[in-house]
């Protein structure tokens, strides 16, 4: 029987059933919570992922693609590092605290990789590196042993976490702008989620 084109049955669309939107930065108690369990399990690279995903706020497509090169020379781990940015060709920098070069620093002698060679390796054999996809399920699997609901959380959350404890306890908008890497403030604007009540606690504390 002939059916029409218009009458044929719709494709459920890729977004049905899932929240959309902005995903929520983790808080302090939360990292603490994810990178203790991480310590008790012994997941040696999902640590140094986890700490280096808060500490260098690069998007996810630049995380998974870093090599040992760009983060340590001479065996260790450099307290700062310079990236080419593959959305806007744009370097950025980014600091590398103690507990995450020790942390890298175990998982690169754990895993015996070379200078040259990916920073998070991946077992499947089509990649040299974490896929995204990886990434995605690994991050999950974070935010479940937190407690936290995981579809409220996603790789932008790890990009945003540091950059929004950085702004909430000093307010420098420019410096977060910096550390992210945007070329203009409004971008930072929005990615942060600033809104006017930000501005009146800013103003607020200002007494002339």
């Amino acid at each position: 029987m002939y059916r029409p084109k218009f009458l044929a049955a719709k494709k459920n669309p890729w977004n049905k059933g899932k929240l959309i939107g902005p995903k929520q930065p983790l808080s302090l108690k939360q990292i603490w919570s994810i990178r203790h369990s991480l310590k008790i399990e012994e997941r040696c690279r999902d640590l140094a992922l986890f700490n280096l995903a808060i500490d260098s706020k690069l998007r996810a497509c630049d995380l998974l693609s870093l090599r040992v090169s760009d983060v340590s020379s001479d065996g260790k781990v450099n307290r700062r590092a310079t990236i080419l940015q593959q959305k806007t060709q744009r370097p950025v920098r980014f600091e590398i605290t103690s507990a995450s070069r020790r942390s890298i620093e175990t998982w690169i002698d754990a895993a015996r990789l070379s200078d040259t060679g990916f920073l998070f390796t991946s077992r499947q054999q089509s990649s040299q590196h974490l896929s995204l996809r990886q990434y995605s399920r690994i991050l999950g699997k974070w935010v479940r042993r937190a407690g936290l609901d995981p579809t409220m959380y996603g790789t932008h959350s790890m990009r945003r976490t540091k950059a929004t404890l950085i702004y909430r306890q000093t307010k420098n908008i420019r410096a977060v702008q910096l550390l992210l890497g945007h070329s203009k403030l409004e971008s930072t604007v929005r990615y942060l989620g600033i809104d006017v009540d930000d501005a009146l606690e800013i103003s607020e504390q200002i007494d002339v």
